[in-house]
């Protein structure tokens, strides 16, 4: 496998020394407390949805907060859902009355979260629904709250997907147009595979869409769910972990894991598999060591705040990157050769030419890392540098001759290791390299 990138389009230098967001789901369905699909996983009409729009009130709302505590978790970026698939729109569009300041709310949420996470250094991001259950032209298909209706071919006729098409183009312009420097923007979803129920790259225009945003912001970080094969800058997989870096005809490519805290993407006050702690950071380490971006959602309440749980597993996830942070901003994976032992992940800096030992289990007394013999300056814990020892002390050393496992050419660089796992949620050792 060649380690060579593929070249984009897009400006990526940013988004691979960041390695870790805040995905943000919020809106009207935040009240139902029951996932952002609820529309169409419970199939609710119009009329009942609307008991949503007229009751949103996020009164507690405060952006600063907001952005503070992703900060202080370590997070270098947020993608925050402008509309998703029910078509409600947090900021105030010219384009239609589905919008937040026309709830009892009354103001543009848009705005001042974009101002107050950029004043935490913290780079912007939207993402905007392709689909739009609300509009009267959007077809129904396989995820429409209506596809059950007896008379979905009825329904279907006075809609015309080429005008929700030119209401989609017209709304991506507007935020793109009115709000500067945007730096992701995360386009959701194609489903070509349901076939006349699905839909694809023709029923969004995405040559045209695509046009767009190239024009307005060609260094826009633009995500692959156009059902384009090529313009996008970086692969998106979705609640899974991949097994390796991502890769297209053999060059990696820039690719971003985006996961929940819980299963569900939106504020669900009854969902119970949150995720601990040490899931987490291991999820975050795994994910760089293989040369990704996390993007870590959260889906804040109808009253606009974050859920005490995501903002435990922040407090913890910021805590280990106030010590740790130098492991993951900036990393790739190991360079070309090198595998980390069992239960370990390495990441590597090549600007300090420092490699990092994630270690997911702590060993009894030695750590044994192949291919690094010769090869290392000095070792230290990076959580408070104190030294490890390189090498075997005498009587070890002596009782481990002719102890060589398997068929390695070489003898392993051998690290030496207190017996207490250090009060870290994953310890690291820090390897300066020669």
């Amino acid at each position: 496998m060649t380690t060579d990138l593929l070249s984009t389009p897009g400006d990526t230098s940013w988004f691979t020394n960041a390695r870790f967001g805040l995905f943000i789901h919020w809106g009207i369905y935040s009240l139902t407390a029951q996932h952002e699909w609820g529309k169409s996983k419970r199939f609710i009409p119009e009329e009942q949805y609307q008991l949503y729009f007229d009751h949103f009130d996020p009164d507690l709302y405060n952006p600063d907060l907001w952005a503070q505590t992703a900060a202080n978790a370590g997070m270098k970026y947020f993608v925050i859902t402008t509309k998703h698939h029910d078509g409600f729109c947090l900021w105030d569009t010219k384009l239609t009355d589905y919008k937040v300041t026309n709830t009892p709310y009354g103001k543009d949420l848009l705005n001042p979260m974009v101002s107050a996470f950029r004043k935490q250094n913290m780079r912007a991001g939207f993402y905007h629904s392709l689909i739009d259950w609300h509009h009267k032209d959007f077809t129904i298909d396989a995820h429409h709250p209506l596809r059950d209706e007896p008379n979905v071919a009825e329904l279907n006729a006075p809609r015309d997907q080429n005008k929700y098409a030119q209401y989609l183009h017209s709304q991506v312009r507007e935020l793109l147009t009115d709000f500067d420097d945007i730096d992701v923007l995360w386009l959701d979803f194609s489903y070509p595979q349901f076939g006349e129920q699905g839909k694809g790259h023709k029923d969004w225009q995405s040559e045209k869409l695509y046009k767009i945003v190239r024009e307005l912001q060609p260094n826009i970080v633009l995500n692959d769910r156009l059902d384009l094969k090529e313009g996008w800058d970086i692969k998106t997989p979705e609640q899974f972990q991949p097994r390796a870096d991502i890769t297209i005809d053999g060059q990696r490519v820039v690719w971003e894991a985006c996961q929940t805290f819980s299963g569900s993407w939106g504020y669900d006050r009854d969902q119970t598999t949150w995720k601990s702690l040490d899931q987490l950071v291991r999820m975050l380490i795994d994910t760089v060591s293989k040369n990704g971006n996390l993007l870590l959602n959260v889906g804040p309440t109808g009253r606009g705040e974050f859920d005490r749980r995501a903002i435990d597993r922040l407090n913890g996830m910021g805590e280990w990157m106030r010590l740790h942070s130098r492991s993951i901003y900036e990393c790739d994976g190991p360079p070309e050769g090198l595998h980390a032992p069992e239960d370990c992940r390495y990441t590597y800096n090549p600007q300090t030419n420092r490699l990092y030992v994630h270690l997911f289990a702590w060993p009894f007394k030695q750590l044994y890392l192949d291919g690094l013999a010769g090869r290392v300056n000095y070792a230290q814990l990076l959580n408070d540098a104190s030294e490890i020892k390189i090498g075997l002390d005498a009587w070890v050393s002596g009782q481990t001759q002719g102890t060589r496992i398997g068929n390695a050419k070489e003898e392993p660089l051998v690290l030496e290791l207190p017996v207490i796992k250090p009060d870290v949620t994953v310890p690291v050792i820090e390897l300066f390299l020669k």
